[in-house]
């Protein structure tokens, strides 16, 4: 039994304090994204849509253009697919980090993919414009790059989290990358390809997958740990 003759005090601190943030912040983003799921089944107009519709438009400059057009791209399925391979064979072979560890992220990685095209087929919204260029075919709700870029950037921040740096770089890390994630959905509400909805339920919905897949792995580091002190133990025991 995974909790058999274990104490809270097993976990480390950091792991405490993902899993309370991680399981709090995922049941209010659940309860947002069922919300907004459920206004775009019945086919409701959202007025935030319209009025961020209203605030891009006054906003519309060339250099903003080529830079939502640029940023938008490292939210896309391509790079998210090659940037995704990079960090798993840096995590293999480069990492100190638990075997766990770039496999929980490919299925992390693997997963959003699979559910955000399964949650578009299934809610069948319309983009507000088709622009391929854009990465920007196929059904909108939620947005594939908000969904992505979530969890994709999210697992890098847990990674430098969980690193040996000092305290001030991770935190700037972490500020950076999630100013860059909502970028990425500023982005799609920018270029015309996404309503602010779309983000708003990808953003949420990724937030849900990842703080499952954090969970997930940072219970299996645990027990292994659980397990390794026990072989360490029952081997010093033998040895004596």
């Amino acid at each position: 039994m995974l909790f058999s003759g274990t104490k809270i005090t097993d976990l480390s601190k950091a792991s405490l304090v993902i899993l309370i943030l991680g399981f709090f912040s995922a049941g209010a983003c659940f309860y947002i994204f069922s919300e907004l799921a459920e206004d775009v089944l019945e086919h409701e107009k959202f007025i935030a849509d319209q009025m961020a519709i209203d605030v891009v438009s006054h906003m519309k400059t060339p250099w903003l253009d080529t830079a939502a057009g640029w940023i938008t791209e490292t939210g896309s399925v391509m790079w998210l697919t090659v940037s995704s391979v990079i960090v798993i064979l840096y995590l293999i072979y480069f990492s100190k980090l638990s075997k766990w560890v770039p496999i929980f992220f490919a299925v992390t990685m693997a997963g959003i993919s699979t559910l955000t095209k399964t949650l578009k087929a299934f809610f069948a919204r319309q983009r507000p414009e088709i622009v391929a260029k854009y990465d920007a075919t196929g059904f909108s709700f939620p947005s594939g790059h908000s969904t992505g870029s979530m969890v994709f950037y999210g697992f890098i921040i847990y990674l430098i989290i969980i690193s040996p740096i000092k305290k001030q770089w991770k935190y700037t890390f972490a500020v950076c990358l999630s100013v860059y994630i909502l970028l990425i959905g500023f982005s799609r509400v920018y270029l015309g390809v996404h309503y602010f909805t779309d983000i708003l339920a990808g953003f949420t919905f990724g937030f849900i997958w990842l703080a499952v897949c954090i969970a997930a792995l940072e219970l299996t580091m645990w027990n292994q740990r659980r397990r390794d002190r026990r072989t360490t133990s029952r081997t010093n025991t033998i040895m004596k």
